[in-house]
């Protein structure tokens, strides 16, 4: 400075004392002072003191699983008698974990503290709405909701399943200097209880029946315990199956129901409470299912009536809920075939017609005069892929189904086939099937009660003598029966073999020798058998239908949160399919929660439209199929299986809350002592005034100011002429 101010008046001398110049010198002066007071970085320190009282939250959980009663219910005092004197519960009395943290939910229970602090009482869950608790978004949203926020109370079990972990909240107040007192409640493990799980139920069941109802158990009991499973309909009938319940698992188990009328049926399954229970309300569920009259349209196209052909068309001809229809070409004559109600002159002329059938089987028949046209396999495969059509491949000895390979047929086919071998393998001794892990477990192959009764009886099955030459299964297909000793180099042959294509399923029969199998029993197999192929491959398509509308989802069972396909067949008045239309389905949640899903065109020569939603409850769900152009509409429902991710009788987790609160040096409280709780947060001091230092050296008014000085400086020796 002292530099400065000598080369500041020498320079003034020089220019024989001008004012002007003197002027000059003197800003320049004070810019030089200016500078080097900002290199010694100068502060200002600022105390603000907060007029408004400091904030303490309340959280307490309000998520489901707080409807757990596993909280020792505290003793109530008797007439005369104090708290101290006051009898014990009563064992097994217990309370919920809602009614435990019931006091410090209440505004009175902090009456002592509202003279020195500000107290907010939140409830959580899960911020979307969802019946879940997420620990992690409350804590989170504090700091920024309170600003003076000087302490939180978490009254929770400490179960979050929802949204991401709590440490880095409790990091963040931790940081803040806001320590959490946590308030567990809950036991850390699961009391006796057995809860039903799930029941599922399909959609629709046929009158006259038997069908199967799984369900699931889930016991927390030391020891196995044998129960009586009540199945009850609303209709009035009522099946017992006894259950081995497994200890401290799930226990998977079935009960076979015939229903005897029809109409929508509520299905209410019941397990009789166990001694050692605290909770028996989870003890029964409920799932809605539809029981119809079975009225299955079925065509059969095949050209010769070799044996197969004429015992499956008696099979599915005497089946009460099917209508059969055969077209046999005998392309050696030149007409096809008749004699009864069964047979068709000729090929369906439209999709209209080809759309009324629900399974197509196809024989020994190709691409040549007098049998199938490429356009007639076209139509096939979009019914098939669009319109959830189920189709049967049954090649013969002559061959033919070799030429549906050139056509769009091929694609559909389950397997790859030697085309070398036309005719197929055949042999004097019987060969038999050898069902695959999957076939043991499927609906297909199930001739008996059970798994192991079932495979006894493919075992025992008449041998066949021809079979197809398949060389294997494509990528995708399910493999049910495999040859018992034929192989090759991808292993043994496959032989009885499905996949899915487009919203349709294939099946693919790889002999011709099915209709021995009534070599000494008649009937019992071979009807059972193609009876459960018809109905497995027209399941889907007839979930819901009307005059001019038909839908249909998959997973036929959905789970909760999982996305479900929806698919539609719209049709115009006349029959034919309706092309671009707007096709939407209006999805009524069990908590009344809307949501509609627009379904575009997929497929406009097929009037096949599609969407996909997600379903986040359980329970049933109500749709409304609806078409703006023809003004038709479809309801059903749909019951999603499995329970919520949160729910009652899961165990507490207070290792959860104990971290958050060492994470934020704050302090773990008891349930039952709200005075401590209250004490606790009495003993917290009076957040400090708070102290601001503005640093003058980088503030940007300082530097604004600066750099105008030093504008004004050059511009005056500008004025001056010195530049």
């Amino acid at each position: 400075i002292a530099i400065a101010a000598m080369l500041c008046f020498l320079a003034w001398r020089r220019s024989g004392y001008r004012p002007s110049m003197g002027v000059l010198e003197v800003l320049r002066f004070v810019l030089v002072v200016v500078a080097v007071v900002l290199f010694n970085q100068p502060e200002v320190v600022q105390e603000f003191r907060p007029s408004g009282k400091p904030t303490v939250v309340v959280l307490s959980d309000d998520s489901p699983s707080m409807q757990t009663r596993d909280v020792r219910s505290s003793p109530t005092p008797a007439a005369g008698k104090d708290t101290a004197t006051a009898a014990a519960p009563a064992a097994g009395a217990y309370e919920s974990r809602t009614a435990a943290i019931g006091p410090l939910t209440k505004p009175e229970a902090w009456s002592a503290l509202q003279d020195r602090f500000q107290v907010v009482h939140q409830a959580f869950s899960a911020p979307d709405g969802s019946k879940r608790t997420n620990l992690n978004e409350p804590l989170a949203s504090l700091i920024d909701e309170h600003p003076r926020l000087l302490a939180v109370v978490v009254a929770s079990d400490g179960d979050w399943n929802a949204g991401g972990s709590p440490v880095p909240a409790a990091t963040r107040l931790r940081m803040k200097g806001v320590p959490v007192f946590s308030v567990p409640v809950g036991q850390p493990t699961r009391l006796p209880d057995i809860e039903l799980l799930s029941l599922d139920a399909p959609t629709f069941a046929v009158a006259g029946k038997v069908v199967r109802i799984p369900f699931v158990i889930d016991s927390s009991l030391p020891r196995e315990h044998v129960a009586t499973v009540t199945l009850r309909a609303s209709a009035g009938d009522e099946v017992q199956e006894e259950i081995a319940i497994a200890p401290m698992g799930r226990t998977h188990a079935a009960i076979s129901w015939k229903p005897q009328t029809t109409g929508d049926v509520t299905l209410t399954a019941v397990i009789p409470p166990h001694p050692e229970e605290t909770m028996t309300d989870n003890n029964k569920l409920s799932a809605p299912i539809a029981i119809r009259e079975e009225r299955l349209r079925v065509l059969i196209v095949e050209s010769y009536p070799r044996w197969e052909y004429r015992y499956l068309r008696n099979a599915l001809s005497r089946d009460p809920g099917v209508d059969v229809a055969c077209l046999l070409f005998h392309p050696e004559l030149g007409k096809v075939g008749g004699g009864n109600k069964d047979y068709i002159p000729q090929f369906p002329p439209g999709l209209d017609q080809l759309s009324l059938y629900d399974v197509i089987f196809l024989g020994d028949v190709g691409l040549d005069n007098g049998q199938l046209t490429e356009e007639q396999c076209r139509w096939i495969k979009g019914v098939v892929q669009h319109q959830a059509t189920g189709l049967v491949f049954m090649p013969g000895i002559y061959g033919r189904h070799l030429s549906l390979l050139e056509s769009e047929l091929g694609e559909l086919y389950p397997v790859v086939l030697d085309a070398t071998q036309s005719g197929g393998w055949g042999s004097r001794t019987p060969n038999h099937f050898e069902l695959t892990e999957t076939g043991q477990r499927s609906l297909l192959t199930k001739l008996a009660d059970t798994e192991e009764e079932s495979a006894a009886v493919w075992e025992g099955l008449p041998g066949f003598q021809w079979y197809a030459a398949v060389e294997r299964a494509k990528p995708g297909a399910e493999v049910l029966c495999v040859h018992q000793e034929a192989d090759n180099a991808f292993g043994r042959l496959p032989l009885l073999v499905t996949r899915t294509f487009g919203a349709g399923k294939i099946l693919f029969m790889g002999t011709d020798g099915a209709w021995r199998w009534r070599k000494g029993v008649e009937d019992k197999y071979h009807y059972r058998f193609w009876g459960q192929v018809v109905r497995w491959m027209a399941y889907q398509r007839n979930m819901a239908k009307g005059e001019t509308m038909r839908l249909y989802y998959s997973p036929d069972q959905p789970q909760l949160d999982q996305t479900v396909m929806l698919n539609a067949n719209v049709m115009e008045l006349g029959g034919e399919p309706l092309q671009n239309g707007t096709v939407t389905a209006r999805i009524v949640a069990p908590s009344g929660a809307v949501d509609t899903v627009r379904m575009p065109s997929v497929g406009e020569e097929w009037g096949a439209y599609s969407g996909r939603h997600t379903l986040r409850e359980p329970g049933r769900h109500e749709i409304t199929l609806a078409c703006q152009e023809t003004g038709a509409s479809l309801q059903t429902s749909v019951f999603v299986q499995g329970v919520a991710d949160e729910r009652p009788g899961r165990a507490a987790r207070p290792d959860v809350l104990a971290e958050i609160s060492r994470i934020t040096q704050g302090k773990i409280l008891d349930v039952r002592d709200v005075p401590a709780a209250v004490r606790a947060l009495s003993e917290l001091p009076t957040p400090p005034a708070v102290m601001r230092r503005v640093q003058l050296w980088c503030h940007p008014l300082v530097g604004g100011t600066f750099v105008t000085l030093l504008g004004v400086f050059w511009v005056g020796r500008k004025m001056l002429g010195l530049i």
